[in-house]
């Protein structure tokens, strides 16, 4: 494998990290990338953008899992901010999936309340590439 594809490796893992209650900071490696002119900006947000939203659909299949075991109605009410969001937004909510934090929430939320997976999807994937539209276009 060349040497250069590891970057692309590295962004990939990065972003599906990123994207899991585990921390990460793939908008750096992204930028870093990006100011290396290694690779096109189109093809580096693309893979940031796929790793990204896979690695939220990950947390929205655990939020499914979760919901399983036990109902939403059994949290603490201090827990329930991002379901109350989801519940009253539904999917358009995560298209803010990218922000810290929050974003693990509402992905989680969004599958506690077994959302549609495709407008689940929908929404989460056109959140991170505007996310990482912008981060690139910085760095440019």
């Amino acid at each position: 494998m060349p040497f250069e594809s590891w970057g692309l490796i590295g962004l990939f893992a990065s972003a599906f990290i990123s994207s899991t209650v585990a921390p990460g900071g793939s908008e750096a490696v992204l930028a870093y990338l990006v100011s290396r002119h290694g690779h096109s900006v189109l093809e580096l947000v693309a893979i940031a953008s796929v790793g990204n939203t896979l690695g939220a659909l990950t947390t929205w299949w655990l939020g499914q899992w979760g919901a399983q075991k036990y109902p939403a109605e059994s949290l603490v009410k201090d827990r329930q901010r991002s379901l109350q969001t989801i519940r009253r937004w539904g999917a358009w909510a995560l298209l803010l999936s990218w922000l810290p934090l929050i974003g693990d929430g509402l992905c989680f939320a969004a599958g506690w309340l077994r959302l549609s997976l495709l407008a689940s999807l929908t929404a989460i994937f056109f959140g991170k590439v505007l996310r990482y539209i912008a981060v690139a276009y910085v760095f440019v």
